[in-house]
C-alpha cells in the first residue's frame, strides 16, 4: 500500500478557479518526490492541501494508512519548510530548532540532544547561540530545514526552499537535503519549477500543468521519453526541438517526413501514419558534412563548458548543442544530422507519445 495516495484530489476556490483538477498520486515510504510545473499549474496548491493548509474540494488523501483529507495540519505529522525561512526573530537558532520538540512534549534532556545532532549535520553547531538577524540567507535556510527534520515526522513537505538563494547557496543546501532525506528516509514532496532541481533531487518527478499531472517517473524517464508535447518543450533547456510534419509508410517503413519535405528519417517502430511531431534534444543534433539537414546559424549562446547554437533550417528552427572552443558567425551555413535513436515521435493531434 502506498505511504501517500491522491486520489481524484481536487482544489476550486470560490471565484471557480480550479487550481487542481482531480489528480492521481501513490508515493512509496522513503520516496522523494518533486512536483515540477510552471507557476500556476497547481503544485503548491497540492502540497498545501497535503498539508491541511487548504481543504481539498474533491477527492481524498491517504496518509499512511490513515484518510487525512480533513484533517487540521497538527493531526498529519507533516513537517513543512517554505521558501522564506518564517524563523522566530526573538529566539535563537537553538530555540528555533527545538521548538516543535518543545510543543510535543520532549523532555529538555531528549531536545539537547536532538537538537545538537541535527545542527551538527547541518553544519549550524556554531551557530546555535545567534539569532537570525545574525545569519546569512543560505543559514537561516538552513535553520528552517532543521527545524522541520528535527522530529522526524512522517512526511516532510519543501514549497520552493531553495527559491531565494544565490546559485552556490543552491547547490550547498540541495546536496545537504539529499543526503539528509536519504539518511532518514523519511518521505518527502519537493516543490519547484527549477529543473536542474528537480532532476539532481527527485527519485521520481511528477510534471504538472494547468492542474494536472501530465507526466509521472524518473528524471531519465521524463527527460528522454516524455509523454506529451508539454513535457518534451517544458522539460530540458532548452526543451526538445520540436519539428512538424508527418509519418508516412514505405514498403512497410515507417519514416517521418517534415512540412516542406526537406527532412526525411525513418523512425522506430511504434508510429502510426499521420500527422505528427518529430523531438530530438539538442545534444543528439550534429553537425555533419554529409548531414541530410541544410541550414542557418542564428545565433550562439556560449554556456563554458559547450554551446547552444540556434540554426535556421529548412525543417524548421533547431537548437544543436556544440563544444565550446568552435565559435560560429551568425549566417554561417552548416549540414545537420539527427540520431534515430534518440527521435521522440507525438501525434499532432492528441499531442500524446507516439
Amino acid at each position: 500500500m502506498s505511504f501517500l495516495a491522491l486520489a481524484g484530489l481536487e482544489k476550486t476556490y470560490r471565484d471557480g478557479t480550479r487550481a487542481v483538477r482531480g489528480i492521481d498520486l501513490s508515493v512509496d515510504g522513503g520516496e522523494l518526490i518533486v512536483l515540477l510545473g510552471p507557476s500556476g499549474c497547481g503544485k503548491t496548491t497540492t502540497l498545501r492541501m497535503v498539508a491541511g493548509l487548504e481543504l481539498a474540494t474533491g477527492g481524498s488523501i491517504r496518509l499512511n494508512g490513515k484518510d487525512v483529507t480533513t484533517m487540521r495540519p497538527s493531526q498529519r505529522d507533516v513537517g513543512m519548510v517554505f521558501q522564506f525561512y518564517a524563523l522566530y526573530p526573538h529566539l535563537t537558532v537553538r530555540e528555533n530548532i527545538a521548538f516543535p520538540l518543545r510543543a510535543a512534549g520532549w523532555s529538555r534532556s531528549e531536545i539537547g540532544g536532538r537538537v545538537d545532532d541535527v545542527a551538527a549535520r547541518m553544519g549550524l553547531g556554531k551557530l546555535l547561540s545567534s539569532f537570525p538577524r545574525q545569519l546569512s540567507g543560505g543559514d537561516q535556510q538552513k535553520v528552517s530545514l532543521a527545524r522541520a527534520i528535527v522530529r522526524r515526522p512522517a512526511i516532510h513537505l519543501m514549497d520552493e526552499p531553495l527559491g531565494t538563494l544565490d546559485a552556490d547557496q543552491r547547490l550547498a543546501m540541495r546536496e545537504l537535503i539529499r543526503a539528509e532525506q536519504l539518511a532518514s528516509k523519511v518521505t518527502t514532496i519537493y516543490v519547484t519549477h527549477d529543473q536542474e532541481e528537480a532532476m539532481s533531487l527527485a527519485d521520481r518527478i511528477v510534471v504538472m500543468e494547468g492542474g494536472r499531472i501530465r507526466q509521472v517517473g524518473t528524471p531519465s524517464d521524463v527527460y528522454d521519453r516524455p509523454n506529451d508535447l508539454f513535457v518534451a518543450s517544458f522539460v530540458g533547456s532548452p526543451g526538445m526541438n520540436l519539428i512538424p510534419g508527418r509519418v508516412t509508410e514505405d514498403s512497410g517503413r515507417p519514416a517521418f517526413v517534415s512540412k516542406e519535405g526537406h527532412l526525411h528519417i525513418d523512425v522506430p517502430r511504434p508510429a502510426r501514419p499521420g500527422p505528427a511531431t518529430l523531438g530530438i534534444r539538442c545534444e543528439h543534433v550534429h553537425e555533419a558534412s554529409d548531414g541530410p539537414v541544410f541550414g542557418r546559424v542564428l545565433t550562439e549562446e556560449y554556456l563554458g563548458s559547450a554551446s547552444h547554437v540556434h540554426v535556421q533550417t529548412d525543417a524548421g528552427r533547431v537548437i544543436m548543442r556544440g563544444s565550446s572552443g568552435a565559435a560560429r558567425r551568425r549566417d554561417t551555413e552548416l549540414r545537420l544530422r539527427l540520431d534515430p535513436a534518440q527521435i521522440s515521435m507525438f501525434d499532432a493531434v492528441t499531442e500524446k507519445r507516439l
